[in-house]
């Protein structure tokens, strides 16, 4: 279809075909911006998996799990690096704001870890009430 399309922009000039600049520019943007957007979404791909390593594996006890882990954070946490898939770069491709995602990643990292342990407190304490054979026992004061 593209060459159709060419075909049809052409003209012909002394026995040489000529193509209009602007239609040529035209066509190259059409490619450029195919090619920009297949770029970006490998960029964004990247990010995706980054974000669910981070998610999926910040608490988990399996090492290969929690080394998935640090490499995500790691690479959220990199700054000033050069690197073509780098947090910094995909996110000034995508027009991203890199310190807004790493605040809201450290911060969802923060309210899990507080809501794990307090779910495990609270599991502690059951647990610790089974053991006990007569919770029912009343302590009376003694003169």
């Amino acid at each position: 279809m593209l060459k159709k399309a060419l075909h049809e922009k052409a003209f012909g000039l002394d026995g040489w075909l000529s193509f209009d600049p602007i239609d040529a520019s035209q066509i190259e943007a059409l490619y450029k911006k195919t090619l920009r957007e297949g770029e970006e979404r490998l960029m964004l791909a990247v990010l995706s998996d980054a974000i669910e390593h981070f998610h999926k594996y910040a608490f988990s006890k399996n090492q290969k799990e929690r080394n998935l882990f640090r490499e995500a954070e790691e690479w959220f946490l990199e700054k000033d690096n050069g690197a073509l898939f780098s947090f910094e770069y995909i996110c000034e491709t995508l027009q991203l704001h890199p310190s807004y995602i790493r605040r809201g990643l450290l911060s969802w990292k923060d309210a899990r870890g507080k809501a794990r342990l307090v779910r495990k407190q609270r599991t502690s304490r059951r647990a610790l009430a089974r053991r006990v054979k007569h919770p029912s026992v009343r302590l009376s004061k003694t003169a």
